[in-house]
């Protein structure tokens, strides 16, 4: 009997459990919604208290209060939450919901680029208006005792501005940075990482120079593109929202951090944040920003995406939103390849590693493969396809160009690398060691010959040069329309250089964004379309410090008809 007892007290718990599993969901099966509503509520108390009602009608006594992790109410109505597939299926159903969309995770995409655009120093300005503009940079942060952002002979803060400055882990604002917010990421702190709007990465800080950074002298990467550094208008006042972190930019941070810019009083939005595909405007959370930005009468400024050479890849395609392609400009910086044989070749690459002329042993990849991997991956240097104690203290020939990132495993290894192939070479890459990219016609099938003929090959990479050539186009990486969603408004908008920009650094960041390399400066030198998108920022900010009262589309406008035709158009 007893026995006949137990039994069935183990069955009836069995069955709750199985049933529990059934009905209810975990914790691992939820991931982070963005419920959109439509425009900012008259009464924020009523909205909260309507969000949480459809919650608990939608998860049932399984929700639990920390599913919510934002909400959006000073600009526009919405919040991102936890939920299951079904779930976010069944709210979508609701009354005053607009759209209902996974959180994802987005990637951030001079001393000479100012007056190749033809606005130099001396640009009729209007300091006292100019100071009144503040622009809200969404990015990973700044570094506020860069020179660039030094607040000398900066008045207070505008009338308007409601922002605030979190000043965690010693980050302070100025005149200058007059606000900073830091939203968390999604999991733990990585290394390196500060819970704080102080930049770790770099390229908050590069973006935020070029388009309102102060005059410095003698801004430099190791001696190369030396001059003054200044952003285009450097009297405007900065906003910090620092949405990105190192492993990207999550989509319901960046729309909280939308809620927060229009409600402070920034001017313009200056947005270096890649998405990955085009997407239908009530599903896209930048869009959606722009867009009640827009309706505030604040311009919102973006890169058009780095996915080029491919069609219908350009991003930003709202038609409030401005969105910029990268070109070159008429600077760039070679770097040469001396072979034991005495013939130099011409490489392109950023490169202040200096060999000093010493010759070095060169070795194949293909010769040098990983016990894990093949001839056929190590010949184009594949991720953890080389030997590295086989091409150590060597020159490491590849096959492909490759990623700065794709060298992080190889940083202990080779003195240097030289990549060849046919693809195009005119966005001059940092790599984390001595590195110069040749073209196969050009240089490449010499190296190929001369390593084929000879018993012991040598070679040095130098350090870059700078020469200047009357060629501007728009860069194979730039990602390119049409506009599937709305066909009838061509994209981008328009372009700006984006390649080989020296702008300010964080102190803290590689030089190549890569782990491992010890190089630190205060200016680096990076291309991407997210060096264009600031330069187009500036520019609606000077139309605007003359004609304050224009709308996003009258700026965006009268950029758009006055800038400058490329004739060939060459890409």
């Amino acid at each position: 009997m007893s026995s006949l007892f137990y039994k069935l007290i183990f069955v009836n718990a069995l069955i709750s459990v199985l049933v529990a599993r059934f009905y209810y969901s975990s914790d691992d099966d939820r991931k982070i919604y963005i419920v959109y509503m439509g425009s900012k509520p008259e009464d924020t108390d009523s909205a909260h208290l309507h969000h949480k009602g459809m919650l608990k009608e939608v998860v049932g006594r399984n929700f639990a209060p920390e599913y919510v992790i934002c909400t959006y109410h000073k600009s526009f109505n919405g919040f991102a939450v936890k939920l299951t597939e079904k779930e976010a299926q069944k709210i979508a159903d609701k009354e005053g919901v607009v759209s209902v969309f996974e959180d994802e995770k987005h990637e951030v995409e001079t001393t000479k680029s100012w007056d190749f655009l033809g606005f130099p120093r001396n640009v009729p300005r209007l300091p006292q208006e100019e100071s009144e503009i503040i622009v809200g940079v969404f990015d990973t942060g700044i570094s506020p005792d860069s020179a660039s952002f030094n607040d000398k002979g900066f008045g207070p803060p505008p009338d308007k501005w409601k922002g605030i400055c979190q000043t965690l882990a010693g980050f302070h604002c100025n005149k200058k940075i007059i606000g900073a917010r830091v939203y968390m990421k999604d999991g733990p702190l990585l290394p390196g990482e500060v819970m704080s709007p102080i930049d770790t990465d770099g390229h908050g800080t590069h973006v935020a120079s070029i388009v309102a950074g102060g005059l410095v002298d003698h801004a430099n990467l190791e001696g190369l593109a030396e001059g003054m550094a200044r952003g285009g208008v450097p009297s405007a006042r900065i906003a910090v929202y620092k949405v990105c972190w190192s492993d990207g930019c999550a989509t319901h941070q960046v729309l909280r951090a939308f809620d927060d810019a229009i409600d402070d009083g920034v001017d313009i939005i200056s947005y270096s944040i890649g998405a990955k595909v085009q997407k239908p405007y009530f599903q896209d959370p930048f869009t959606i920003g722009a867009f009640h930005a827009m309706k505030k009468g604040v311009l919102t400024s973006k890169s058009a995406g780095n996915n080029g050479h491919k069609y219908s890849t350009v991003t930003g395609i709202a038609p409030w939103v401005l969105s910029v392609a990268a070109t070159t400009t008429n600077r760039n910086f070679v770097t040469d390849v001396r072979l034991g044989n005495n013939h130099a070749y011409q490489g392109y690459t950023v490169n202040t590693f200096d060999l000093k002329g010493k010759q070095y042993s060169l070795i194949y990849g293909g010769d040098a493969p990983n016990p894990t991997s093949t001839k056929s991956d190590s010949s184009v240097c594949k991720e953890n396809s080389v030997n590295v104690e086989m091409v150590k203290g060597k020159i490491l020939v590849c096959d492909s160009l490759q990623y700065a990132s794709t060298f992080k495993y190889l940083i202990n290894g080779p003195v240097g690398v030289l990549m060849q192939d046919n693809r195009p070479k005119n966005d001059g890459r940092s790599y984390p060691m001595a590195a110069s990219h040749l073209s196969r016609d050009r240089g490449g099938t010499e190296i190929e010959e001369y390593m084929s003929s000879t018993k012991n090959p040598t070679a040095t990479i130098l350090k870059s040069n700078t020469v200047y050539d009357g060629t501007v186009k728009v860069v194979h990486f730039s990602s390119r329309g049409p506009n599937t969603i709305t066909k009838n408004i061509i994209k981008p908008d328009l372009a700006a250089p984006g390649v080989q920009i020296l702008a300010a650094w964080s102190p803290t960041a590689p030089v190549s964004q890569v782990e491992g390399d010890p190089r630190r400066t205060l200016y680096n030198i990076i291309s991407g379309t997210s060096m264009a998108c600031p330069h187009a920022s500036a520019a609606a900010m000077y139309v605007k410090t003359f004609h304050p009262t224009w709308s996003p589309a009258a700026i965006k406008s009268a950029l758009m008809t006055t800038g400058n035709h490329l004739r060939p158009f060459i890409c």
